[in-house]
């Protein structure tokens, strides 16, 4: 903290055998991604600041100097925006002066925590650059990046390139005709792995292979899992873990470069794989009901250690041994966990209209008794290219302990089902996802134990489109909460911090075909809806902007006069649910049960009263 306001982050070394951390950067606008050269002597980084900041910095320390240093010049704060994509959900409204480029940094000597070296900035440019990694020499550092102003008028492009680590030019090693992540360097530095997705044709959804490539010379890109239809370096859905916080490790290879780890999602599940650089043969290396979140291999390759989260256990370390077996390392939350009454879903396979079979979970109470009848919610996922499944979900347990029994499925158009099941709904959605998820509580409602008259809804972003779209196509649910919702399409598409230029949800804008938009688009039904509705909105949300979903609901519904609620989080983002502020999180799902607590177990709850409903006790007070 500095002058009362948080100063950007920097770059610190921790000794294994404890003791305080040392910051050895001190860039302006910070650094991140931190990379160890193989040697260990340097780092490399990535930070955004660019020669005016470093010329500001110098005239601050001008001024500890000399108190008679001229001020600063005067720096405007209008923004002035040419690019479509112009503001980012969490990170805000984007600045062009501003890069992400790779600097290095020699590390400080062993305990000498005063030295504090001069970064070196080795590329420059108006263009950002990502996933820097040290060649096994030391003497390059590859590095991925667009090099493309504007980049939605094209489909995905990719240029691997390299710089030297004592600097110089940078140059391009290879154009990939596909948007890539995740690269990693083989052992011999000889060759490339990355995860991409086919470009053509343009799809809704495409689903992520495990690629790799030679860095020869005109060398062409494999596909290893071209015959494997699930989403490699991919995992399932909850809220245990900040979808923004610190990236992934990069691909691991095995020593001798014959193998690759990576997780891949796979029927709710979360699956640490091997697989084969040659032949693309995959090995699934864990097994069971839980998500692979993360990992890490040993220098050796024979121990890999996996992050792994559970619907009843929170992110814990596993040693897992080459032959499969996971030893549980770490115990974080036993001592909380203790003292609550956790239990797992029950998996349940329906199927729907057309034949197509659906994946999902129950979350029941604890304690349930069958012979009793338990109000039911149907909680949608967002995406819509994404799933729920055997992972940690604060607010399936939340609203079990509340006394609901949870039904959350996967329709299709979530991944983990492999590329047709992903991309059926390309120009239907919403649609017969829809009817996956009534097809989904009819199955509920063949249970003795669920009350059919005290249904409600919920989900988030997709999902809060989704519920939109189903209180407006029918009436059997008494209550809905949607969440972070798009109830305009065309609305929608003018203001998202990301554009659908290419023809992946739309065929054509919605000048050019106004029509799909409004069919599609769930304020088009308003007149049908009459079930009483909660919107939870983020102020700071640019992913589904609130002026083009839940103000539009909650308006017309207020003016129809059915019971409606707004609950505005202050400076939260699409990602409240998972990484909002911590108090937000919890009043966040107080609301949302307090919603079906007002409407499916009667409470008294005022503070969703209407006005009118105040009014007229009021004239009858008098």
């Amino acid at each position: 903290i500095k002058d009362g306001k948080p100063q950007p982050g920097q770059i610190a070394l921790l000794s294994l055998t404890g003791g305080e951390a040392s910051t050895i950067t001190t860039v302006p606008h910070g650094s991140s991604h931190p990379v160890w050269s193989p040697d260990g002597k340097r780092i490399a980084f990535l930070s955004d600041a660019n020669p005016e900041d470093l010329r500001k910095e110098n005239l601050e320390k001008d001024k500890e100097k000399d108190k008679r240093a001229a001020e600063p010049d005067h720096e405007s704060d209008i923004r002035i925006i040419t690019r479509a994509v112009y503001r980012m959900n969490g990170a805000g409204y984007l600045d062009p002066k501003h890069h992400q480029h790779i600097w290095i940094e020699e590390v400080p000597a062993s305990g000498d925590t005063q030295m504090k070296p001069e970064a070196k900035q080795l590329t420059t440019g108006n263009f950002d650059e990502s996933d820097p990694q040290f060649t096994p020499d030391g003497s390059r550092i590859i590095f991925r990046t667009i090099q493309n102003a504007e980049p939605y008028y094209d489909l995905p492009q990719t240029k691997v390139m390299q710089v030297p680590a004592e600097g110089g030019a940078a140059e391009l090693i290879r154009r990939i005709d596909m948007g890539v992540s995740g690269i990693s360097l083989s052992p011999d530095g000889k060759r490339l792995a990355f995860h991409a997705s086919v470009t053509k044709p343009v799809r809704s959804y495409s689903e992520p292979d495990l690629w790799v490539m030679d860095l020869a010379p005109n060398s062409t890109p494999k596909n290893l899992t071209v015959n494997y239809d699930y989403d490699m370096g991919s995992g399932v859905g909850g809220d245990n873990e900040a979808p923004r916080g610190g990236g992934r490790e990069a691909l691991a290879w095995s020593p001798d470069g014959a193998r690759l780890i990576d997780t891949v999602a796979k029927q709710g599940r979360a699956v640490l794989v091997s697989v084969d650089t040659q032949s693309g043969a995959v090995t699934e290396l864990t097994k069971g009901d839980q998500a692979v979140e993360d990992y890490s291999q040993s220098k050796d390759g024979k121990t890999a250690i996996v992050e792994i989260s559970t619907p009843v256990m929170i992110d814990e370390l596993f040693a897992l041994a080459p032959e499969g077996g996971q030893r549980q390392i770490t115990y974080i939350n036993d001592d909380l966990f203790s003292q609550l009454d956790l239990t797992p879903p029950e998996e349940l396979w329906y199927t729907s209209f057309d034949g197509k079979k659906i994946q999902a979970w129950i979350q029941k109470p604890p304690h349930f008794d069958s012979s009793k009848k338990y109000p039911l919610v149907l909680n949608i996922h967002g995406g819509p290219h994404g799933a729920y499944g055997w992972i940690f979900d604060h607010e399936f347990q939340y609203m079990a302990a509340k006394g609901y029994v949870v039904l959350y499925p996967n329709p299709r158009g979530s991944t983990s089902y492999g590329q047709a099941f992903g991309n059926i709904i390309q120009y239907h959605y919403p649609g017969d996802d829809f009817k996956d998820l009534m097809a989904g509580v009819d199955e509920m409602l063949k249970k003795s134990y669920i009350d059919p008259n005290k249904l409600g809804v919920t989900g988030g972003s997709g999902g809060g489109l989704l519920t939109d779209w189903t209180v407006g196509h029918t009436t059997r649910f008494k209550a809905a909460v949607a969440q972070r919702d798009i109830a305009d399409w065309a609305s929608w598409w003018y203001t998202a911090d990301f554009t659908l230029f290419q023809p992946s949800w739309f065929k054509a804008p919605p000048f050019d075909d106004p029509q799909d938009f409004v069919n599609r688009s769930p304020i088009t039904y308003i007149k049908q809806v009459k079930t009483p509705m909660m919107f939870i909105l983020g102020d700071a949300d640019y992913r589904t902007p609130p002026t083009s979903g839940g103000e539009q609901m909650f308006r017309a519904l207020k003016f129809m006069r059915i019971p409606s609620v707004m609950v505005r989080f202050p400076r939260e983002s699409h990602e409240l649910s998972r990484s909002g502020e911590p108090w937000h999180r919890v009043e966040r799902l107080d609301h949302i049960t307090g919603w079906f607590d007002k409407w499916l177990m009667a409470e008294s709850k005022p503070e969703y009263n209407q006005p009118s409903e105040v009014n007229a006790r009021a004239s009858a007070a008098h």
